[in-house]
């Protein structure tokens, strides 16, 4: 399988979004998972074999936002990503080995640092749970 092809255009809070915000340290666009770094508190792009640090991610991006601007972000509830992202009913999507990118669970090879952020719901969406059972963005041995 691959990455949901997401269009950021589409992307917006569903019913019960829970948010939050911080100052983007990387380019951000609509629809990418993002985790806060602990060393300068910045918002970036999850990536889950890039570091332990980098795969927890703590929910997906609202809109876009360039380094230094304000992001707001989606850690909770339903999230709208549309058609053209097609999440599969009950599917498990992790946050990608590619930076900012959304993978199916089944994606998952050794190496990673899986980190669940939510389930699709067949309807466009996900019903988002960061981090789920893998919040500390556990090594697939």
């Amino acid at each position: 399988m691959a990455d949901l092809a997401i269009t950021a255009s589409q992307v917006k809070a569903g019913a019960g979004a829970v948010e939050g915000t911080g100052v983007a340290g990387a380019t951000v666009t609509a629809g990418q998972p993002v985790y806060e770094d602990a060393t300068d508190g910045r918002i970036k792009l999850a990536d889950s074999n890039l570091s332990l640090a980098a795969a927890k991610a703590r929910g997906v991006a609202l809109h876009g936002a360039l380094t230094n601007q304000p992001i707001r972000y989606q850690k909770g509830g339903k999230l709208i990503l549309g058609a053209g992202a097609a999440p599969v009913k009950g599917t498990i999507y992790v946050a990608s080995a590619t930076a900012g990118g959304i993978a199916p669970a089944a994606d998952i090879v050794s190496g990673w640092h899986a980190t669940i952020l939510g389930v699709g719901d067949g309807d466009g969406g996900l019903d988002l749970v960061p981090g789920g059972p893998f919040a500390s963005g556990h090594a697939v041995p």
